[in-house]
């Protein structure tokens, strides 16, 4: 199709494997054997809009600055699928092995037609050693008092994963696991949190059956296409809010790359509160964000943003303009070694665990948790979620609610329905949840979700903040409880 629509050069990584913050890097630093640069790209993944026979087929455009197409473009795009009465495809052209790298030449319907294939790893991998110290990482991952585990759940993350850890970090083979690619994911589900991850939660100690191996000190879980990420500790899990809020207080001290200082942090909006704090106490630029990375892409760009995140286990930096998956393993690696380069000989190391109580003792803890409720009658959605929008306009009113259930739950002194101005290009976005914001800075957050003909569905995220650092240690049901009680 590109042959035949008047393209000169494509761009294929080595067997078809590029991970999306691969695909990112590419578009934005590679230059190719002809000093051609990319201006855009096509990437078909199991983690898009869904589509196909089986519903596990996505086709995803980024364009030139590596990141997904704003909703302007989408939209255009979607509305010509509506009057296209054709399309041009050259049939004659010769299969290509995209497994041997090289520029293969034909002579298209348009002309001159040639489909390079490049390593898929070398440019994201050169990027990688440009931002992260990778002999001070290497020198923690050598130490004897140090192990190390990484789950790929046979995405795409594979095909990274022994070129970074192994070969360029020194790790041992056998801290990979899952990391051969496979189309059908080894027959799992490539999410990387506590349910899907079950060979890698239990290594780490987490499982329900207690193991009598002793677990890592560091394990992480990368998702199909490896933008995506989860950060264990041993016996010990961080949520994705706290970890881009711990990774944008250590940034600077323990990434080279922001050596010189934060432009600014964001958060997609339903994620936890707790990197406003770090924002707040680091006098650093804070932007509070709807879901889509895209929106982070614009901050980036007009160089208002460094690090940012989501809270469904998305982190990332304006390296690229997606999230990335393996930048957020590496970066934690740079914090875990830039405590412990003083004491990699000494009797204990500063663990994950350390890293981020020492951190609820600084910024306070964020108890968070969300509940999904799926396949909710629309027109019932619907209705909830007008009735909460009508509540929101008497504050008295909810206090009087929530006074009733739990007197011990802080006033509600805000409340609101999420909408957000572009500083940027000026769009607006409306209609992106529900928030009832109080006093103690807790939150609760509702969102709403597929209103089609096949159901809703409703997402509701439970925030308590916590600053007394005595409490800060407590079990998330217990310190959520007052809050879950009220609704």
């Amino acid at each position: 199709m590109s042959a035949a629509n008047g393209v000169k050069r494509v761009w294929v990584g080595q067997n078809g494997l590029l991970s999306t913050p691969a695909v990112s890097a590419v578009i934005r630093e590679r230059v190719g054997v002809d000093g051609s640069k990319a201006t855009g790209a096509f990437i078909l993944t199991a983690s898009h809009n869904p589509g196909g026979p089986h519903e596990d087929f996505g086709i995803k455009y980024n364009m030139e600055n590596g990141g997904p197409a704003p909703e302007a473009i989408t939209d255009k795009i979607f509305e010509n699928t509506k009057t296209i009465t054709e399309y041009l495809i050259a049939e004659d052209l010769p299969n290509i092995d995209i497994s041997t790298i090289g520029v293969a030449n034909f002579s298209g319907p348009e002309g001159q037609f040639d489909v390079e294939v490049f390593d898929s790893a070398s440019d994201y991998v050169k990027l990688m050693k440009l931002i992260f110290d990778f002999e001070l990482i290497r020198k923690l991952l050598s130490s004897s008092k140090f192990t190390f585990c990484y789950d790929a759940l046979h995405g795409v993350a594979g095909a990274y994963a022994h070129r970074i850890f192994v070969e360029e970090l020194g790790a041992l083979e056998s801290s990979l696991l899952n990391c051969v690619p496979k189309e059908d994911f080894g027959g799992g589900h490539p999410d990387p949190n506590l349910t899907y991850a079950k060979e890698l939660v239990a290594r780490m100690g987490l499982g329900k059956s207690d193991s009598a191996v002793d677990p890592p000190e560091f394990g992480a879980a990368a998702d199909g296409d490896a933008d995506r990420n989860m950060i264990l500790g041993k016996r010990f899990f961080v949520t994705p809010s706290d970890s881009v809020a711990i990774i944008a207080a250590n940034a600077v001290d323990a990434i080279p790359y922001f050596s010189s200082g934060l432009k600014g942090v964001a958060r997609s909006m339903p994620t936890s509160a707790a990197l406003d704090v770090v924002a707040k106490n680091l006098n650093l630029k804070f932007f509070e964000v709807p879901t889509g990375w895209k929106f982070f892409g614009n901050l980036m760009d007009a160089g208002l943003c460094s690090i940012c995140g989501e809270e469904s286990f998305g982190t990332g930096s304006d390296h690229i303009r997606e999230k990335d998956g393996i930048w957020a393993v590496l970066a934690w690696l740079s914090i875990l070694a830039f405590k412990n380069k003083e004491n990699l000989n000494g009797d204990k190391l500063v663990t994950v665990e350390d890293i981020v109580r020492q951190h609820w003792a600084i910024y306070g803890r964020h108890y968070y948790t969300r509940y999904d409720y799926e396949n909710v009658d629309a027109g019932a959605a619907k209705d909830l979620m007008a009735y909460l929008v009508k509540l929101q306009s008497s504050l008295d009113e909810i206090n009087s609610i929530v006074k009733g259930a739990r007197s011990d739950v802080s006033n509600v002194v805000n409340a609101d329905e999420f909408e957000y101005k572009d500083p940027v290009d000026g769009s607006v976005s409306k209609h992106q949840g529900i928030r009832f914001l109080f006093e103690d800075g807790s939150r609760l957050v509702f969102r709403l979700s597929g209103t089609g003909s096949e159901g809703a569905t409703i997402r509701l995220y439970i925030e308590q903040y916590e600053k007394d650092s005595s409490k800060t240690g407590r079990d998330s049901q217990e310190a959520l409880a007052p809050l879950v009680s009220i609704l």
